[in-house]
This record gives structure tokens, sequence and C-alpha cells, in this order.
């Protein structure tokens, strides 16, 4: 069959795989969002859905002021003796580092968080013998080092400064150190060192990381060793896997590897990547997303990966002919599961909404969606496709009530119902840097008004209905919602907000957002 990537469309980083009773399981970045760390399902490999998330509950995930982009990173997932254990770091938070969390039932909610005292992030663990290990990346002086040295009096060997990849072995009930951390391997020389995964395949334990940064450098190196603990030796191939010598193609940023093996043997790469918004435009805003590549051995038995790139359709005997592979297109109040599909900004505070059938009420915070490090009154999921339109009718008791496409508190794109003393209006707001711009203002005679935003990959457009017709308010270019501009990790987030002064609840209805082919003619 033919599979189309990514498989997982939207702001869905740094994937990494189990397989545990006849299922595949898939774990994403989450970074300042909650809840943390959405979980996936699979049958087939291809076709992934939602049935969670991993980190629930505030004592598991502080995220209370977390900067933009900072917060949960790199989960990896792994099943061992009947158990699932997700490992991450929580980067930022006075309460974070590096923990991992545990759940005998993947359906159901998952342990408190078991830190380790081991820097570094991206943390992941190996299982053997009755073992456990914790690796993790980072920039750290080696292990062997006297307290006085590693406060930087002294010289400090050639390694400090290097960032390098280190492991130990851990209680696997308490997180405890038995072992000190031993640096594994410092890569290839290419920067950012980061996203470390060890497997025992064959007659080799191999180690995949990422260098190059997570844009368009990125890139899967490998290395092998016979010992768990090294020598590890570079791949003679390396770069195993990268798109960056491809300019112009549409899949760009490939990296952040972990394994997974079929039930038939087969092996497959599943890594991270974007999709620019046209050929010669390298602008990206729907985040890093999840592809997969499959694998192979060369004659000297290194992993390899056709090409050498991760593209868009992938050609394969792998899956069976009768796999056909869907996607989420329509997401609606009524379809959507409010555990599943939404999150929130930082924190979650059951009091602020009201979740019915095919109506929210949100209740009007202080916080707004310009507040550094803030918790706006705001559900969002994130954007799929380039292609989008989306309707939804908002009624403004007081305050302000709408719609935003979100990148961060300094980039986003606001349709709003605003109560102006006795009257209402219609508002769009652009949110650029340090640009804060009120291009269309538009009174009208009550307190509820229907949206409408459509977009393509280069531009917004928003509306709203006036006795059935669409007045347009404006447009906005999705590059300035892109990483390359906003900055960060993360992708447009499409939500819902209410904001201001007042124990008043706004309400939205009619929500429905549809991705593909756009339904009416832009303008």
């Amino acid at each position: 069959m033919n599979y189309r990537n990514p498989i997982i469309r939207g702001f869905k980083p740094d994937p990494s795989v189990c397989k545990a009773n006849g299922k595949y399981y898939l774990a994403c970045s989450s970074f300042h969002f909650f809840p943390g760390v959405p979980l996936f399902e699979s049958s087939d490999l291809v076709n992934w859905e939602q049935i969670g998330f991993c980190l629930t509950r505030e004592a598991q995930i502080p995220l209370d002021k977390a900067s933009s982009s900072g917060g949960i990173y790199a989960p990896t997932i792994r099943y061992n003796n009947g158990r699932f254990y997700m490992a991450a770091a929580n980067v930022g938070h006075e309460k974070g580092g590096n923990f991992y969390v545990w759940t005998d039932d993947i359906y159901g909610e998952w342990s408190d968080a078991v830190f380790v005292d081991q820097g570094g992030i991206d943390p992941s663990l190996f299982f053997e013998d009755g073992k456990t290990y914790f690796m993790s990346n980072g920039i750290e002086p080696p292990p062997s080092l006297t307290i006085h040295e590693r406060s930087g009096e002294g010289s400090l060997p050639d390694e400090e400064g290097k960032y390098s990849i280190f492991q130990c072995e851990i209680d696997i009930e308490t997180g405890k150190k038995l072992t000190e951390s031993k640096i594994l391997w410092y890569g290839t020389g290419g920067r950012y060192l980061e996203a470390p995964h060890l497997h025992r395949i064959g007659n080799y334990y191999f180690l995949l990381a990422a260098e190059g940064g997570t844009e368009y450098g990125h890139m899967v190196v490998c290395a092998r060793s016979e010992k768990l603990w090294g020598p590890y030796k570079p791949c003679p191939g390396n770069p195993i896997l990268t798109n960056r010598n491809l300019g112009g193609y549409p899949l760009q940023g490939i990296g952040h590897a972990d394994l997974i093996e079929d039930d038939s043997g087969n092996l497959w790469m599943y890594i991270l990547g974007f999709r620019q918004i046209q050929k010669w435009l390298t602008f990206h805003h729907l985040g890093r997303e999840t592809c997969m590549v499959p694998i192979s051995f060369s004659k000297d038995e290194w992993l390899t990966v056709t090409d050498g790139i991760a593209p868009l359709l992938v050609e394969t005997y792998r899956i069976p002919p009768d796999v056909s592979q869907s996607f989420q297109n329509v997401l609606d109040f009524k379809k959507s599961g409010w555990e599943k599909n939404w999150q929130f900004l930082r924190t979650f505070k059951k009091e602020n909404y009201l979740f019915e059938k095919e109506t929210l009420k949100i209740k009007s915070v202080n916080d707004t969606l310009d507040t550094p490090s803030g918790s706006p009154a705001f559900i969002c999921h994130f954007q799929k496709e380039f292609e989008m339109e989306l309707n939804v009718t908002v009624t403004a008791l007081e305050g302000e009530a709408g719609i935003s496409v979100y990148m961060d508190e300094n980039h986003h794109y606001d349709l709003a119902l605003v109560k102006d003393t006795d009257n209402y209006k219609v508002v769009l707001k652009l949110n650029i840097g340090d640009i804060k711009y009120e291009k269309s203002a538009v009174s009208v005679s009550h307190n509820s008004a229907k949206f409408v935003i459509r977009s393509d990959s280069i531009n917004y457009h928003f509306y709203y209905c006036k006795d059935d017709a669409e007045i347009s308010l404006g447009s906005a270019q999705t590059r300035y919602l892109s990483s390359e501009v906003a900055g960060g990790f993360t992708g447009a987030a499409i939500g819902l907000y209410s904001q201001g002064s007042g124990d008043v609840f706004n309400e939205f209805s009619g929500f429905e957002c549809r991705y593909g082919e756009p339904l009416a003619k832009l303008g």
C-alpha cells in the first residue's frame, strides 16, 4: 500500500513508540499545554487514534507560569513486564526535571511523577535482564569530576561544554540512581545533540540521536556497540535520515527518531517533520508532526533508510493491502471528546468551563491571550491541515469572547465579539510581535455572532455572518504565526477564549472545524 506523511498531523512532535498486547502506542511532546503528552493507539502503524493523555493531573505536570515552549519535552514510552512507562522532562519549572510515570492500564490514569537525579533533557528508558537504564542528553561534565571542579573553579577536561548522551542504572520502583551517569557518545559533531533512544537489535545496541537542531538542518544519526556501556561506534553513513538537502521539498525538519518492530519482524522509524507553506516559502506554522519510514539493514548490519530521506508518499509492501489510511478531518462538539481532543494553556480550572453536548460555556478571567506565561480561559486543538474551514457562533454577555489562531502570547489572530458599554462589536485583532493591530471593528445590534475562518497555506480569511451573508473582516498571513517568525517549538492552535472581569460565562455553539480542500472560494 501507499501511505502519506505526516501520519499524525498538526502539532504532534517528538514521537516515541512501543508495542503491547497486539497494539502499538505512541506518545508526543506537549510543552506548555495541559493535559500533557498526548497518547495514541494503532493496530496497523498507519492509522492512529488518540486515546487520551499521560499527564492529566496538576501534581504530575506543574505548568503554572511556564514560558511558551517550556514545559513537557520529548517523551519516551516503553512497555516492560506488563507495565507502561513514560519518561519526559519538565523544562523551565522550579518543580521540573527528568521524570517518569507508569500505568498498568493504558486507558486509565498514570502514576505521580518519579524524578531521576540526572541532568539534561529528552530522557529515555531501556530495560534488559531485569535492570532499568535511564538516558538523557545535555551539556554535562563527566560524572567523575569533583564538586569543586563542577563549580567552575580549576581546570576542566576538553569534554566540558560538549553535548553528550549519558546513562545510569536506576531502581525503577523509586527512580534512585544505582550507578553514576556515564557518557556514552558525543555524537558526530552536529549541533544540539538530542533525542537519544537505545534499542537492542541482534548483536548490537543501536543508539539513535538527533543533531542539527529541530529546524531545517535536523537529522537522525546512529551509533552502535556490542556492549551496553559502549564504546559506541558511529555509523559511517551518518546521517542515516535527513531532508536537509531537499531544497523546496514540502516536508522538512526530519529528526528525533524512535524504532518499533511490527509483528512480521519489519522495523519502522517514527520521526518528526514539518510541512513548509509553499515550495520556496520556508515557513511552517502547523508545528512539527509525526512521520514514519521503513527501516532496513545494510550488508554490514547498519540501519538504513531508502535514499536517506523521508518522503511525503511512502510506497511499501510491508503494510497489508487491506489497510487504508484515513484522517480525522472534522472536529465538532458532537464528535470530539473533551478529554481526548482538547487542551488548555498551562493550567486547567474546571470551574471555568461548562461542557455540554453541543455547547461550551467559558467564564471570563483576567489573564488574556497576551499575558506572558498566563493561563487564560482558553481551550484549543491544533490545526491539522493548511486548508481549513471553521464555523462557530459566539454569545457574549460581558467582556470579550472569540476564537483565536494562536502561536504564543505575542503571535495570534483573534476574531472576537466584544461588549462595548451597552453595545457590541465584532473585532479582528492581529498580534504580531510588538504590533497589536485592530484590523476591523464592526458594530452589531445583538450579543451573538456567527464567525467563519477559512485558510490555505498562505493566508487566514476572517468573516462574520449577517442575515446569512458573510461579511469579510480581512485576512492575515500564516507566516507570522510560523516558528521562523514567532520562534518556539509548537504549532498553530485553534482556540475558543473568554476574557475580562466579572463572574460571567460566555457561550460557544455550532462549532465545526473541517480540514481538506477549501469548501468555499477564498476571498
